[in-house]
């Protein structure tokens, strides 16, 4: 049987700083790579991308034990759709419960970021909006699900941290939308007018995208992986109430 995870109040706040300090590293960074290369979009991407791929790593080993590091509406949603039939994973009331935490932590990140650039925060005007950019997020959304999903079942979780933050730092390059694949994260971006902004008209394709690929990653999993929900406990990583001491 498995052990009881720490208390949802505790995994809540862990949700809330995570996707908080997350949204503050791909904000920040964005701004950073602006002002230390003008001009030059690609070495500014390398940048930003570079800074995610550590940042990212370095959450999940902080935060994991304590709420499993999701930092993703689309990883809580699918770790409820997956874990239903085995009576694993999460509730529908906690799921609304980090969904929310997610989303104030990454508004809260942009925030950070632009305080500590002294920016301002303000509502972006970064046009996304294409064909491209919405299949670019079922790709790189499906694929995430996959791979969090299988690492659980294989028991490989150990392996998350390095392998999502490796796998968020190639799809920034090999999507035109640069991976969001995050709704809260989409969501928080919309509060900073630098790089790594989003108009918020461009805001609603962009999560439907990713819900769209969270189905199709879901399939996928349940084709390759039948018995994945059993796992959804240790999404992203293992989280086990004698972790945390409490």
């Amino acid at each position: 049987m498995n052990s009881p995870q720490p208390p949802l109040w505790r995994r809540a706040i862990a949700e809330l700083l995570g996707t908080g300090l997350l949204v503050t590293v791909v904000v920040g960074s964005g701004i950073a790579a602006e002002q230390l290369s003008p001009g030059n979009i690609g070495l500014q991407l390398l940048e930003n991308s570079t800074a995610t791929v550590f940042g990212l790593t370095v959450l999940i080993l902080i935060f994991g034990p304590v709420s499993g590091a999701h930092f993703n509406p689309v990883v809580s949603l699918a770790d409820w759709v997956l874990g239903r039939r085995s009576g694993s994973g999460l509730s529908l009331p906690e799921v609304g419960a980090y969904v929310v935490a997610q989303t104030v932590g990454a508004i809260g990140g942009s925030v950070l970021a632009n305080a500590m650039f002294d920016v301002g925060t303000s509502i972006s005007t970064k046009e996304r909006l294409t064909s491209g950019h919405l299949l670019s997020e079922v790709v790189a959304t499906a694929g995430l699900i996959l791979l969090i999903f299988a690492l659980a079942r294989t028991s490989r979780g150990v392996l998350a941290a390095p392998a999502v933050g490796a796998y968020i730092g190639a799809a920034y390059w090999f999507t035109s939308s640069t991976a969001f694949a995050n709704p809260a994260v989409t969501v928080g971006r919309m509060f900073s007018d630098t790089f790594a902004g989003i108009v918020p008209g461009s805001v609603p394709g962009f999560v439907l995208a990713q819900l769209v690929g969270a189905a199709a990653g879901m399939g996928l999993l349940l084709v390759l992986f039948p018995t994945a929900g059993r796992s959804a406990d240790d999404v992203v990583i293992p989280h086990r109430a004698e972790a945390t001491g409490s």
